[in-house]
């Protein structure tokens, strides 16, 4: 079995760690125990670029029971938990290819490994599995019958590909998926984000103006966590919806040069690229924190950042002091890169709880449909969706109201009115 792992003995760890992760996704924990007697994805090869973390782990596991071989390769080089790459690899017998810390040549030769098994599903988390595949002859992959997206970045990717005729098979955007982006996006991000700065940093949220550009369901959920902190939270928008809803949220909402003046903790999530950018550095404080909780990097201007630096240097784990030619510190933390992998864990097991249940069950969707589907990007069916959140209300103890028939009637009906 081939795979490449920072230390194969980090796995007793990483095993513990995978468990202790197990023990608070009780949806996934269901869905295996079908997989096991059903083996839905029984024969087929799943290349999966995400990030190598304990609730990755789990999925894995699920997978697994599912009769799936699983090929496992970084989705980001700074999430990945080494130890529980070794797990996968020695108790799972998960071929991983993740190191933290892998450069960027690194990082795409693992994502060529995991391509080389000839997968028939791809499992992505900012689409640059299948970017790869788009860039090699079509040929190479042919075999490849359906994949899944996890984030809001792969998605944009994937729909621009499908637009231009170029997608070469259907992919589900598990990211579209109410359970995953209503509750991963906003309060596994929110948490997350606010832990990876904390930890990262050591300082004290309550009294700062917390800057967070981007007012989608991720920046909402950052927004809401700083503002519980006891920051005062500045948001910055381009969608002139989302900006009025932050007002009406009581957030503050001004142009991000305004808000680059005053800020002393900035957060970007919004997927695009150069959201702060060389003039924004430039006006910053002295010991301004900025950094990122979208997907890839390229949201900050880190050339530009450089290039008016007259001196650089990492003062703490995952900060890095830049000194400006004036004096002034501006503090990057994670190399710019996803703050709440990098420095912390990632989101909370519950939430990626109903995220990954959202893979399994598309991956075993794409499995049963493939035939029928066109090469798109399609929603994960509503019924799936709704299957989770009912296995996610069990586990929680919650019971909720079903309509009688005297309703489904009334709604399903044109002819009552007053």
């Amino acid at each position: 079995m081939k795979y490449d792992v920072k230390d194969i003995k980090l796995a007793v760890r990483g095993a513990l760690r995978i468990e202790w992760a197990s023990n608070n996704m009780p949806v996934l924990r269901l869905i295996k125990q079908r997989f096991l007697k059903e083996k839905p994805l029984k024969g087929l090869k799943i290349a999966a670029c995400l990030h190598v973390t304990t609730e990755t782990g789990v999925l894995a596991e699920v997978l697994k029971a599912g009769g799936a071989e699983v090929f496992i390769c970084a989705s980001n080089p700074l999430s990945t938990q080494d130890d529980v790459a070794a797990s996968l690899v020695k108790n799972l017998k998960v071929s991983v290819f993740s190191i933290k810390g892998e450069d960027t040549k690194t990082y795409y030769s693992h994502i060529k490994s995991a391509l080389e098994v000839k997968p028939d599903i791809t499992m992505d988390d900012g689409a640059d599995l299948v970017s790869t595949i788009h860039q090699r002859p079509a040929y190479l992959h042919k075999n490849i019958i359906g994949g899944t997206e996890e984030t809001t970045t792969g998605v944009i990717r994937l729909k621009a590909l499908a637009s231009e005729n170029k997608l070469r098979y259907p992919i589900i955007a598990v990211n579209d998926a109410l359970t995953k982006h209503l509750f991963d996006n906003r309060y596994g991000t929110g948490q997350s984000t606010i832990d990876g700065i904390i930890r990262a940093t050591n300082k004290l949220i309550a009294g700062s103006n917390f800057v967070v550009a981007g007012y989608g369901w991720c920046g909402k959920g950052v927004a809401m966590r700083a503002k519980g902190m006891g920051a005062k939270v500045i948001v910055i928008e381009i969608d002139p919806l989302r900006a009025l809803e932050a007002v009406m949220d009581g957030f503050e909402v001004m142009p991000i040069m305004q808000a680059s003046r005053i800020g002393d903790i900035f957060v970007t999530v919004t997927g695009d690229i150069n959201v702060i950018r060389r003039e924004h550095f430039k006006a910053m404080k002295d010991g301004a924190i900025v950094s990122n909780s979208g997907h890839f990097n390229v949201e900050l201007d880190i050339d530009g950042l450089k290039l008016l630096s007259k001196s650089k240097k990492v003062i703490r784990d995952f900060v890095e002091e830049h000194t400006l030619k004036d004096g002034r510190r501006i503090y990057l933390l994670g190399e710019g890169r996803l703050i709440n992998l990098a420095a912390a864990e990632g989101h909370p097991a519950s939430v990626m709880d109903m995220s990954f249940a959202n893979q399994a069950l598309s991956a075993e969707y794409m499995a049963n449909n493939y035939k029928k589907l066109k090469k798109q990007v399609y929603s994960v069916p509503e019924k799936i969706d709704k299957n989770i959140a009912r296995l996610k209300l069990k586990s929680l103890g919650v019971k909720i109201d079903v309509l009688t028939p005297q309703q489904k009637k009334y709604l399903a009906s044109w002819e009552m009115g007053t």
